[in-house]
């Protein structure tokens, strides 16, 4: 009996000693299906990778430079079936600026905010598929209405749609009178990535204003995915890198080519401006305003303004900026050939220039707040004013009724014609 009790607890011990060497007895080990799923992700995200890879479109083009312009071959091939958007930007940038003042359509109240960026391409279109020429005519028929944040939906070109999305924006919250007397306002909170895109799209309206400056049907492309187009870059761009990238959907976009895009003299790049002019077409048009403005005792800014903005793509605001310095050139020698003479009044003088003095503080920071369409707009009424008036003062019945007026521009020929003699 003895030996059946010993006998049955060896068997036993031996038991449980092989459950333990089996690891019957052992922890069990932990859940290993989340680091197969992890490994399964990282498999598909390969895949995808590689996937969009193969999807996405070559390039190629046929040259690496320009002269003030000129035209580029770009080839490539993409997925058959795909429509291909080429997005081609210039190096160089400008400032852009936009105020919002228009009714909010649920709370009916003006938001009076400036928007401006100083990294706006220079230059910048996005060129979708020829069979899309029919969408682009349609977008430029809503005139000035139209939105180039619905244009690229409607085209499906926003798939294309990046370097200005990336150019940092800022804000200011403003007010009427502080609008009035020419405030940018106080600097708001930077924006998300995605609001910042948003008012990007806004801004290159602002700067490019016409739908035909940045989009263009000339990809034609193919059956079997193969794709071409002739990219026009007009004279007067501004010189330096340019870019060009394919994409055929979002995030499947081609390497970057780029081109050069030179310039020489007479040509001068304005950087402010974002184009390129010759500078023998403005000298020769100003000496003839000069000469016209100071006869009319005005240093000709008045109709260098227009002119300026009419002949030369240049935006209102550097147009503006840039003839107040000029006009000091033909003031300064207006003033001391009229001093000469004696027809300057000092008293008078100095009176309106502390007016002017306010006024040219106020006027800058007023016109980067307003349109090309608005500037024209009250420029022409001044100028039609001041044409009406100054018509009228030079009648018969004016005249005879003004004799003093008739006196002094008889003492202003008897003087002009001994300062002729003098000199002589």
């Amino acid at each position: 009996m003895k030996r059946f009790w010993a006998s049955l607890v060896i068997a036993l011990t031996a038991t449980l000693f092989m459950f333990y060497q089996g690891g019957a007895f052992a922890e069990k080990p932990k859940e290993t299906k989340a680091p197969a799923a992890k490994s399964e992700q990282k498999a598909e995200a390969k895949q995808e990778a590689k996937s969009e890879e193969s999807s996405a479109p070559t390039i190629q083009i046929d040259k690496t430079s320009l002269n003030n312009g000129g035209t580029i071959t770009v080839t490539g091939t993409a997925p058959a079936g795909k429509p291909v958007f080429l997005e081609v930007w210039a190096e160089n940038k400008v400032r852009a600026s936009r105020f919002d003042a228009e009714k909010d359509k649920e709370t009916g109240k003006r938001p009076y905010i400036l928007y401006m960026t100083y990294e706006m391409p220079a230059y910048y279109k996005l060129f979708v598929p020829k069979d899309l020429k029919e969408n682009i005519e349609k977008i430029k028929k809503e005139g000035k209405k139209w939105s180039f944040s619905q244009a690229l939906k409607d085209l499906g070109a926003d798939v294309a749609y990046s370097a200005p999305a990336k150019a940092k924006i800022e804000r200011y919250q403003a007010t009427l009178m502080g609008s009035i007397i020419g405030s940018r306002g106080e600097p708001m909170p930077a924006m998300d990535d995605k609001e910042n895109k948003k008012r990007s799209m806004q801004l290159v309206k602002a700067r490019f204003v016409k739908p035909d400056k940045v989009l263009s049907a000339d990809v034609e492309v193919k059956p079997d995915g193969t794709y071409k187009a002739e990219i026009k870059i007009r004279k007067g761009l501004a010189p330096g890198k340019y870019y060009i990238a394919a994409a055929v959907d979002k995030n499947v976009k081609s390497q970057v080519m780029t081109f050069e895009n030179n310039i020489s003299f007479p040509l001068l790049y304005l950087s402010n401006a974002g184009t390129s002019l010759n500078l023998f077409g403005p000298f020769f048009l100003t000496l003839a305003i000069a000469i016209f403005g100071v006869l009319m005792g005005a240093g000709g800014g008045f109709i260098m303004n227009p002119l300026l903005v009419s002949i030369w793509p240049l935006p209102h605001t550097i147009v503006a900026g840039t003839v107040m310095p000029t006009v000091l050139f033909s003031q300064g020698s207006g003033i001391y050939n009229y001093s000469k003479i004696k027809f300057i009044s000092w008293k008078l003088g100095v009176a309106i220039g502390l007016a002017m003095v306010a006024g040219g503080f106020i006027g800058p920071k007023l016109t980067e707040m307003i349109t090309l369409d608005q500037f024209k707009f009250v420029f022409g009424w001044i100028l039609i004013i001041l044409a009406a008036l100054m018509f009228w003062q030079t009648t018969p019945g004016y005249m005879e009724k003004n004799k003093k007026e008739q006196a002094i521009l008889k003492e202003f020929k008897k003087k002009a014609e001994e300062a002729a003699r003098a000199k002589k």
